[in-house]
């Protein structure tokens, strides 16, 4: 799997603009731990890994 970080921007936006069509046919939720885990499970289907620490990789390196 290709980690989050190592992706161009370019692919980043790409594959969030994707989420977010796969999104639009779910339910809500609130939750940022359901949301990080639901874009992971997404993400992990298209062979990229993404965990918690790539929402703010600023505040991880701290």
């Amino acid at each position: 799997m290709t980690p989050w970080s190592d992706l161009t921007p370019d692919r980043q936006l790409q594959l969030r603009m994707d989420y977010q069509a796969h999104l639009d046919s779910l339910p809500p939720t609130c939750s940022l731990d359901d949301k990080v885990t639901a874009f992971a499970n997404w993400l992990a289907s298209h062979d990229v890994a993404f965990s918690i620490e790539d929402v703010s990789p600023k505040r991880s390196r701290k």
